[in-house]
């Protein structure tokens, strides 16, 4: 949802005019805000594209995939003249099967009974 704000944008220009390659932003990209999913609320496709216009170097990663990560932010730190942003593609509560993609969990967080329950799925 903060994709939809004003500030990043205006913060993004700034980087990229600015040239400020010491700048790497990651983007949770789980497709849900508070209210529902992004698509619903106030679509931001084609996201990449946006940054890239914006003049970022954009890297897109599976965000669930640790080795993909440091690999991106490696790049980011190579990348010159130019910021850079990782859009890591997850999934909202991956692995626990009652939380899993699933918008009542984008703002609260789980009670006791839920906790010990997902704390099972993941051991």
């Amino acid at each position: 949802g903060e994709m939809q704000e004003g500030q990043v944008w205006e913060a993004a220009m700034s980087a990229a005019h600015y040239r400020l390659d010491n700048v790497c932003a990651i983007l949770d990209y789980n497709k849900q805000q508070i209210d529902g999913y992004i698509k619903d609320i106030k679509g931001i496709e084609p996201i990449a594209g946006k940054w890239a216009s914006f003049g970022w170097n954009v890297i897109e990663i599976d965000g669930h995939d640790f080795a993909k990560i440091i690999g991106a932010l490696k790049k980011a730190s190579e990348t010159k003249n130019i910021p850079t942003i990782i859009i890591a593609h997850t999934v909202k509560g991956r692995g626990i099967t009652f939380m899993e993609d699933k918008l009542e969990f984008h703002g609260r967080a789980p009670n006791k009974d839920e906790f010990e329950r997902a704390l099972g799925e993941l051991m």
